[in-house]
């Protein structure tokens, strides 16, 4: 069972290494109530049709899997992998795709769940590539939107939260692979040792 942080631990909490401080930016309460307001204005888009959904591997699980539970009918689901940050904070700008889809999109309604919008630069890839495969319909949704970073002329259709252009982790979100399974969202903030 876990245990509920006081508003002085959420505060300031420790990172998991010398030098790394996590602020809570939004907190689990906030972020579900936010996928059960999207999944709502989801179905009302589409209220009878089988939704597809494709989450962007790894950062999505937690979003996708909230999502899927709220949006309600028949869902169904598939993943695929890309990576445009390496071990850093800020993206390299290349996006590579490390996993494909496993199953085809023909004809389905497709929704795209992915955990933040950034430069834009990878879900602008992803569009081009899903658009070939002739989905019935596509759609994009994403909980975290840092809008004064997007380089590629991309948006959402579904958005949970504006954010500042600070880097954020937890809720699926990592540095170097670490802080994905906290509840919140939180921004990392790194010391002079820790900085890349």
């Amino acid at each position: 069972m876990s245990r509920i942080r006081t508003k002085k631990e959420a505060k300031g909490q420790e990172g998991n290494r010398p030098g790394e401080e996590l602020r809570v930016l939004i907190s689990h309460a906030r972020i579900q109530k936010k996928v059960a307001e999207m999944a709502r204005e989801i179905r009302r888009d589409f209220p009878k049709d089988s939704l597809h959904l494709i989450g962007v591997l790894k950062g999505s699980i937690f979003f996708l899997a909230d999502l899927a539970r709220e949006l309600g009918g028949e869902v169904s689901f598939d993943f695929l992998g890309v990576s445009s940050y390496g071990k850093g904070t800020d993206s390299t700008g290349e996006v590579k795709l490390t996993k494909d889809l496993d199953l085809s999109i023909e004809g389905l309604t497709v929704l795209v769940v992915e955990d933040i919008l950034d430069t834009g630069l990878t879900l602008k890839y992803l569009l081009k590539s899903f658009e070939e495969r002739k989905p019935k319909h596509l759609r994009v949704a994403v909980l975290l939107d840092k809008v004064e970073r997007r380089i590629a002329d991309v948006k959402a259709d579904y958005t949970g939260f504006e954010i500042p252009n600070e880097f954020v982790v937890g809720y699926g979100l990592d540095y170097d692979e670490r802080y994905r399974n906290l509840p919140d969202v939180c921004v990392l903030q790194l010391g002079t040792r820790g900085k890349t």
